[in-house]
């Protein structure tokens, strides 16, 4: 199957976009508003983009309307602060509870039941039960195409690792973070390691698997084939 990008909307070409490239880390990103009210919502466009300094991008879309901006990115604009949270399998649905789409005047933390923990040197508060955080000063803003997304770029000011995942030679325990991450619209969780090259007779058995589910639903299923899912990120 070929297909022209042109010839789509921008929901077509984001379910072939979410559907392939995976699985992409997630960006629990902590922010404060103008006023002071804490929020909380999970970012999947997010990756690692430089060293010294160390950086981080995440990138945006507006909210469902498609007009919108997200307030995670309303209030990074407007204070230049944020923190990403690391996501694990114990913190995955509180996680999937802050991608509604809230009012701005609400605290996600308190609306999931999360609870906070003071960051050392930026104002947004970090998930306190988060395996790792990363507080950020934004560096620059990019907009992308026309349709309101924008890429944020975020210098890393400190790292808030948990004490037994961070081991000697300053690595991070990665068989124990339990990292959760993004599929299309599922989730899914990191339980295995490899370097190569595989045996072959791994390689045979590992053919042609399907991915096992740990939610109780059939095989092929989908959020994104059910009025659940929002072209925008969110969950419904």
């Amino acid at each position: 199957m070929i297909v022209d990008p042109s010839t789509q909307d921008a929901a077509a070409n984001y379910k072939l976009l979410i559907g392939s490239i995976l699985p992409r880390a997630i960006a629990w990103v902590s922010t404060l508003s103008r006023d002071g009210v804490a929020n909380l919502a999970p970012i999947s466009f997010f990756t690692v983009v430089g060293r010294k300094p160390p950086m981080l991008s995440i990138s945006m879309q507006p909210r469902a309307d498609g007009v919108t901006l997200k307030d995670t990115f309303v209030n990074i604009r407007d204070t230049g602060e944020f923190v990403v949270n690391i996501v694990n399998l114990e913190l995955a649905d509180a996680m999937h509870r802050t991608a509604f789409d809230f009012p701005p005047d609400v605290d996600e933390f308190e609306a999931v039941g999360l609870d906070k923990a003071e960051s050392q040197t930026v104002r947004p508060p970090r998930v306190k039960a988060a395996p790792i955080a990363f507080e950020c000063k934004l560096e620059r803003i990019i907009p992308i195409g026309d349709q309101n997304d924008h890429v944020v770029f975020g210098e890393v000011l400190r790292y808030q690792i948990r004490d037994d995942l961070y081991l000697d030679r300053g690595r991070i325990d990665t068989a124990g973070l339990q990292a959760v991450g993004r599929l299309a619209a599922e989730y899914t969780v990191v339980q295995n390691a490899f370097t190569t090259p595989l045996d072959p007779q791994v390689l045979a058995l590992q053919q042609n698997r399907r991915l096992g589910r740990l939610d109780g639903f059939e095989d092929g299923y989908s959020p994104i084939d059910t009025n659940n899912w929002s072209a925008s990120g969110a969950t419904r």
